[in-house]
């Protein structure tokens, strides 16, 4: 006897791809922040917080699972004890370009596809799409490209109001802390009681969503549609996640990077309740005049049919004549697709339900041919995500909110083509009067979102003739923000984090992955690394070790650019850094011999310098100590260099053992410092991070050094592993640190490059007790510096 084979469900564990595009976050309250990066680097320390807390499709798969089967056990209540916090994190265009500081697409989008219009912006596309007069882009309190732009979209949705609002404020003091802005913050909520899983209009909602190949089960007797769902079609998931296997004809050359991602649509939706229920009165009027509704039509039934629906979720098509709200089998009915009404007599053409997804009552243009299967649609479906904000309002029962009062659909929907997907639906079916095509007359616009003043109503008249009645409807849906985003993968999320556009490694979890590059062009003869700041460059030729840099004394910040002497070897040269997300570099100076400069002499190598912090640039002169190794033994002595364009060096004090520092017992060699940024010259006392190998193994210790003639050092704590630091994690020995200059004590946090061998990383210190360190960004070679290379 055959064993049926499993089906395939591998998406269901992903953890590549987020968690609201497959699973969906199905939370009751809901909050979407709109996000403007100041600095580059910051918004990438914020994302690198960010992304382990970014919910996974296993995650929340898992928990709705779990959540279904607890409310089945109850008889249909929501359990009390399973509640969560999911979050979402999704990028336009701009934002994925400051990240990353280089063009997410190096040669322009294909012209037409959904790429070219992520690129270009909701705003830029609003005319195509209706967005015009009332609806049009300067009047959105979002999305349209004015002093605010939108970088990033996060999305917060959690069980209470409680759990939501506690997670808003974590964020908003994790972006303040990093300098990103919150141009916008829209919140949404389940509307409450009889109304609960409906807009604001008063329909349920979400009833249609399609299946997803790979994640849905299929139903053994009808494998193309979703098992316990009949009438809901499993679509290829490349449709709604980047680099999986879509529909035939659909669009598949897309970037590496956006591989197990989805392109998100978020609008503000603001609905004119009592005014588009008094139009729906207005208009059977109207139509009882021209006796084109039955004697017992009433203003639900003209409104079932705008919709396609009953207020209860019951098809038109199933129950023409009256809602049916105590049937829950009907409030879900998802089993027909209008090929018995072609004509449109019961549930309109026009209906918001058949412009939005026409299944197969769409004719083929082709007279005498039938009409077209659903099948051959799946490539303009989409999943929506959406949550109504504001008090209710309802004409029929009484509510809490008044008729004027702010309220609305807060719309977000996940596609691989934005173009082909929603804005197909929109400006091709629902804002085309000429929809279905081939009609005489038009069957007019959706009047339920749009502003339809061509409307044809169709009839049956007793003689069996169909019977045409003209309607005008005005729009009270109006369209009050709009953002084009891209949720990336959780792998890409990282990269971005670490200043790389990158797609999910080969073999990960979302189905077909790709190469890792800009564009998916695997197997270039060309290698990049990544600037200090993120920039992508071409790598350079061998980079010198650095021993160690010296901030030139009277050039730090000036004009937007730092200078140091960096040493390597016997010699060292002269760079600059300039501030900003890039932090661009170049040699000022080339090589020049240590032998060269009197307070050099007799130095065959740098091993670190530390400033005395009570004599940098009095009277025009830096001092600083300068460890040095010399016949194997590393010895120290105090040089100063004097300000302006000289830079002159002099040897004010000779070499001296390290046994002259008390702080300093039993250590074979100190490697580097680094100030603890919250500590110099406090108290008259500046501490250090002291790193020294001895034995053979680098370790660390905490001292301090006194403001005055003697410099009294002492020894805070002595020696710990680099283990300790979660910033060096892989880390055996670090060179030397390098501040990075724009980013000191900014929000409580500094910043530094760190060398070590050949490559460097970069890594922030917070202020306050334990001074948390974090890696800003991974390990890369100093070979991206171009000061560094030659």
């Amino acid at each position: 006897m055959a064993t049926a084979t499993a089906p395939d469900l591998r998406l269901r564990d992903s953890e590549e791809i987020q968690g609201d595009i497959l699973a969906g976050f199905k939370k009751d309250n809901v909050s979407v922040l709109f996000l403007k990066f100041e600095d580059a680097a910051r918004a990438r320390d914020w994302l690198r917080r960010l992304t382990p807390q970014i919910a996974t499709t296993r995650e929340v798969t898992a928990f709705n699972e779990a959540f279904s089967e607890a409310r089945r056990t109850s008889g249909g209540d929501d359990p009390k004890t399973l509640k969560a916090t999911w979050l979402g994190v999704s990028f336009t265009y701009e934002g994925l370009r400051m990240l990353s500081a280089t063009d997410p697409f190096p040669q322009p989008p294909p012209v037409g596809t959904g790429l070219e219009a992520f690129k270009e912006g909701s705003a830029r596309r609003a005319g195509a799409l209706g967005d015009t007069g009332d609806n049009s882009p300067e009047n959105w309190l979002f999305g349209n490209e004015g002093t605010q732009p939108v970088h990033a979209v996060l999305k917060l949705s959690a069980d209470t109001e409680k759990d939501l609002q506690a997670a808003v404020e974590a964020q908003r003091i994790a972006a303040a802390e990093c300098r990103v802005l919150i141009v916008y913050q829209q919140n949404a909520q389940t509307l409450l009681g009889s109304r609960r899983g409906k807009e604001h209009f008063g329909f349920k909602d979400g009833i249609s969503e399609p299946g997803v190949r790979g994640f849905d089960r299929p139903a053994p007797d009808r494998p193309e549609e979703v098992e316990g769902h009949p009438g809901t079609r499993i679509i290829p998931a490349g449709e709604f996640v980047c680099g999986e296997e879509p529909a035939p004809g659909s669009f598949r050359d897309f970037p590496a990077w956006t591989h197990g991602g989805s392109f998100q649509v978020v609008r503000r939706l603001a609905q004119d309740v009592p005014g588009w229920w008094s139009q729906a009165g207005v208009k059977l009027k109207e139509l009882r005049l021209a006796k084109a509704v039955p004697d017992g039509a009433t203003t639900e039934w003209l409104a079932a049919r705008m919709v396609g629906r009953w207020r209860s979720g019951a098809p038109v098509c199933h129950f023409r004549d009256h809602d049916v709200p105590n049937d829950p089998g009907a409030a879900s009915d998802n089993d027909f697709d209008f090929r018995d009404d072609l004509e449109g007599l019961v549930t309109p053409l026009w209906s918001h339900l058949r412009k939005t997804s026409p299944r197969a009552g769409l004719q083929a243009p082709d007279p005498g041919q039938p009409p077209l299967d659903a099948k051959a649609l799946d490539g303009r479906r989409i999943m929506r995500r959406g949550t109504p904000y504001g008090a209710p309002f309802d004409p029929a029962s009484e509510g809490p909110g008044g008729p004027d009062d702010p309220r609305g659909l807060l719309f977000v929907c996940y596609q691989a083509d934005i173009q082909r997907q929603f804005e197909f639906i929109q400006a091709d079916w629902m804002d085309q009067p000429d929809f279905p095509p081939g009609r005489n007359p038009v069957p007019g616009k959706d009047p339920v979102t749009q502003e339809a003043p061509d409307v044809d109503f169709e009839s049956r008249e007793s003689n069996g003739s169909i019977k045409h009645t003209p309607l005008s409807f005005a729009q009270f849906v109006q369209t009050t923000g709009s953002v084009y985003a891209f949720m990336p993968s959780l792998s890409t999320l990282r990269g971005l984090a670490d200043g790389r556009l990158v797609g999910p490694a080969a073999g990960g979890q979302t189905g077909q992955t790709g190469q890792t590059g800009q564009g998916g062009q695997g197997g270039g003869q060309s290698q990049t690394q990544t600037r200090p700041g993120g920039q992508s460059t071409a790598v350079g030729g061998p980079a010198y070790p650095c021993d160690d840099f010296l901030p030139v004394p009277d050039q730090w910040r000036r004009g937007g650019r730092s200078q140091f002497w960096v040493g390597h070897g016997d010699r060292y040269r002269k760079i600059s850094v300039a501030d900003g997300s890039a932090h661009t570099d170049q040699v000022v100076k080339g090589d020049t011999p240590l032998s060269s400069h009197p307070c050099f002499q007799g130095v065959g190598r740098i091993d670190c310098v530390l400033p005395m912090p009570d004599l940098q640039n009095p009277g025009g002169k830096s001092w600083y100590w300068v460890f040095h190794s010399t016949g194997g033994r590393q010895q120290y002595r105090a040089v100063s260099i004097s300000g302006g364009g000289g830079h002159t060096g002099a040897l004010e004090r000779p070499d001296r053992d390290l046994t002259s520092w008390a702080s300093l017992g039993g250590v074979e060699r100190v490697d580097c410092f680094l100030p603890v940024p919250d500590q110099q010259r406090v108290g008259g006392k500046s501490w250090y991070w002291c790193f020294h190998t001895t034995g053979g193994r680098q370790q660390y210790r905490l001292i301090s050094v006194a403001d005055g003639a003697a410099h009294t050092d002492v020894l805070e704590r002595s020696d710990r592993q680099l283990s300790q630091w979660g910033s060096l994690n892989g880390v055996t020995a670090v060179d030397c640190f390098l501040p990075v200059p724009d980013a000191q004590r900014i929000g409580g946090k500094s910043e530094y490059w760190v060398f070590h061998g050949d490559s460097y990383r970069r890594i922030s210190v917070a202020d306050g007790s334990g001074h948390p360190d974090r890696l800003v960004s991974g390990a890369r070679s100093c070979s991206a510096w171009n000061s560094l290379s030659g």
